[in-house]
């Protein structure tokens, strides 16, 4: 029973060894996520068009830079495609898709992490996002006759958890709600140039993934 005794310690010992994170250290994790919108709309994208943004699933790659043993600064990279929906009725057509748009919203938060020496690593963490919209129905930024603005800036909450594997090897688990929002406008027929109002998008990214400590 000693030995086993023993044997579990130091277990726990070399858990606790691989999961520390001290200040100077570089976690770097590869996550897949999926982005789930929260769409809200105001104007003529709430009614007649009922706009909406269906979920994508993507790879994604961060970095946390730890400033202090609790303190970190992660910048997230990833991109994801939506198909963008909408009652094409009010654009000369029917329901479904008016196309699709290529989000890219680089994210800086800064986290604090709990437990920083032991063998879980929850932390929490509040930042930014500046977001790019791209590859819009391959038209610049247009969509079947609808135009968005480029760029978007806003919040962004997270909570995650780190556990080790090995030294120097952790699973993660992460989510964060992101702010997004971007004006739209007609760009063709009977609402060329009408403000069609706002789409907040507004995802809750849930991430799975693989960590290394540098």
């Amino acid at each position: 029973m000693k030995k086993i005794a023993l044997a579990l310690c130091a277990g726990a010992a070399l858990a606790s060894s691989a999961a520390m994170a001290a200040q100077g250290d570089i976690l770097a994790r590869f996550r897949v996520i999926n982005v789930n919108p929260d769409v809200k709309t105001t104007g003529l994208l709430a009614s007649p068009l009922s706009a909406g943004v269906q979920d994508d699933t993507i790879p994604e790659l961060d970095f946390t830079y730890m400033i202090t043993n609790n303190v970190g600064a992660e910048l997230i990279l990833g991109t994801s495609r939506h198909s963008v929906t909408a009652n094409r009725t009010a654009l000369g057509g029917g329901n479904g898709s008016i196309g699709k748009v290529s989000v890219l919203p680089p994210t800086l938060t800064l986290q604090y992490h709990f437990n920083p020496e032991g063998a879980i690593r929850p932390y929490v963490g509040a930042g930014l996002n500046y977001t790019r919209f791209y590859r819009a129905g391959g038209l610049s930024t247009e969509v079947g006759g609808v135009s968005i603005k480029k760029n978007s800036f806003g919040p962004a909450l997270q909570v995650g958890m780190d556990v080790p594997v090995a030294k120097n090897v952790f699973l993660n688990v992460d989510l964060k709600k992101i702010w997004i929002d971007t004006k739209a406008s007609g760009n063709s027929g009977a609402i060329n140039g009408v403000d069609l109002g706002r789409l907040e998008i507004n995802p809750l990214v849930f991430g799975v993934g693989v960590g290394m400590k540098f």
